[in-house]
Formats: structure tokens, C-alpha cells, sequence
């Protein structure tokens, strides 16, 4: 049976969480389909402009994580790109736009959809979804995701057998097909795929369901403004502060000697 704690949390409490899971192949397949079939040129502009970029989570090696999605911050990508006036060095705004939504429209009409639903029935409640892939031999060094006012789901797509893991705090958690992991990301954590292919799921992140709405959407609002300054093609996901600190490191080290201790029956 497995177990949830305040960073490994039941999937079970979030039934919206439900409707993303109920259509996981279907969601899959698009993935998949537009991998296989999308041209050079598509491709290039998925992982170029609908993927949230970090300069600040670093790994270990020159295995990379790559990352394209169709919504960020409750809004969907092309609109996204509009509100906050996103420059890009190849396309102008409105062609950056314009080929967001016909990509989205002509691959993901079915996540879209999936996503439309729910945030219209749990009054907006998912902020962001991307598909996020784990090269082989990917190795994420120690970081913490800045983000108090969400959780972070993975819905697993594609996740081949072997060693690819997420350590955090004194666990090492795996994914599986078709099921969600959520996790509160504020812990410090490190995922890793130590095999020979790539791994990708559907990252699900929605506001925390225990805290008042109007102060969550006030911290995010204010969080993303800063985000998109410091650096505007991180789509307000990432930012300076999910550097994980000295503390970090000590609690994520305290969390493995509760563990060595419970085990050497110390």
C-alpha cells in the first residue's frame, strides 16, 4: 500500500485530477503523434516557444530535460504570449501567437479540451500543462520549486522500466503509466533517469485546495510579474528563487539520517 505524507500527496483528494487521468492515452497519443509527425519546423518551435525554460535548476551532466506545453498560469499558451508581450528573437509577437494556437489546435485538441472542462467546473483551478521529458541519463541536481501556492501532478505517459525516480526528502518515488504522482514541490528534491530512454509525463500544476483562492491568485500574480522579468521565456514556472538554499540541503540531509537512524535502530 503506499503511503502519503505532506509532500507525497494522495491524488485521490483532487478529483479534477480525474478527467486528465480518465484520458491519459488519449492525451499520449497526441504526444506521440506529434513527436512522430510534426516537422522539423513545428518541432523546433514547440520546445522553443511553448516550453518553460529555468536558468536556475541545474543537472549534473549534459543529459537536458525538454519541456512544451499549451498552458501557463491558467491561460493558454497564444494568449499567454499576448498578455505579457513575450519577445521572441525568431518570431514576432503576433506570428509567436498565431502558430501557438494552430500547433495547439492541429496537435492537442483533446488535452485542450480536457483542460477547458475542468477549470470551467473547478473555477480555474489548473494553472499549468506541459509535457516534460526526461533525456537518458538525465541527473537534476538538489533544487526546490518555488511555487507554495500550488502542487505539482505528473500524470505518467510514456515511463520505460529501470531507474528513473524522484528523490525527495528520504524517498524515492517512481512513476507509472497512467497514474498521477503529486507532490508539494517546496521540498527539496532531485529526479534522475538512469536508463536508455526517454521518460515524459504530463505535468499538472494547480493552486493547493486547502488555502483561500484570493490569496493564492494574488501570490501568483505577483510571483509571475516578477518571473517574467527576470526572465520571460520561463512562462512564470520557474524563477531565481527555486535555487534550493543551505537549509535546504539540511533538511533534505536531516530527512536521510531520521531514515538512516529509523534503520540502524538508533
Amino acid at each position: 500500500m503506499e503511503s502519503f505524507n505532506e509532500y507525497h500527496l494522495e491524488p485521490k483528494q483532487f478529483p479534477f485530477l480525474n478527467s486528465f487521468q480518465d484520458n491519459w492515452q488519449v492525451i499520449r497519443d497526441e504526444f506521440t503523434h506529434f513527436i512522430k509527425h510534426a516537422s522539423n519546423e513545428e518541432l523546433q518551435f514547440a520546445y522553443d516557444v511553448l516550453g518553460p525554460k529555468s536558468k536556475t535548476i541545474q543537472t549534473k551532466g549534459n543529459s537536458k530535460y525538454s519541456a512544451f506545453g499549451i498552458l501557463y498560469q491558467g491561460i493558454f499558451i497564444e494568449e499567454y504570449i499576448q498578455f505579457h508581450q513575450i519577445q521572441y528573437p525568431n518570431y514576432s509577437q503576433n506570428d509567436a501567437s498565431a502558430k501557438s494556437l494552430a500547433l495547439r489546435d492541429k496537435y492537442f485538441p483533446k488535452l485542450a479540451n480536457v483542460i477547458e472542462k475542468v477549470n470551467l467546473i473547478d473555477d480555474n483551478v489548473i494553472r499549468n500543462v506541459y509535457f516534460g521529458t526526461f533525456h537518458p541519463g538525465l541527473d537534476i541536481k538538489l533544487h526546490v520549486n518555488d511555487n507554495p501556492h500550488m502542487n505539482r501532478g505528473y500524470l505518467g505517459l510514456i515511463v520505460p522500466p529501470g531507474d528513473i525516480a524522484m528523490k525527495i526528502c528520504h524517498e524515492q518515488l517512481y512513476w507509472h503509466e497512467g497514474e498521477f504522482m503529486v507532490l508539494d514541490h517546496s521540498y527539496p528534491h532531485c529526479p534522475h533517469n538512469y536508463t536508455n530512454y526517454d521518460r515524459t509525463v504530463l505535468v499538472v500544476d494547480f493552486f493547493k485546495t486547502d488555502k483561500p483562492r484570493q490569496e493564492l491568485i494574488q501570490f501568483e500574480k505577483e510571483q509571475v510579474t516578477q518571473r517574467m522579468q527576470d526572465n520571460p521565456y520561463s512562462l512564470g514556472v520557474f524563477g531565481k528563487s527555486d535555487k534550493a538554499k543551505i537549509e535546504d540541503f539540511i533538511k533534505y540531509g536531516l530527512a536521510h539520517q531520521l531514515e538512516w537512524d529509523k534503520a540502524l535502530g538508533a
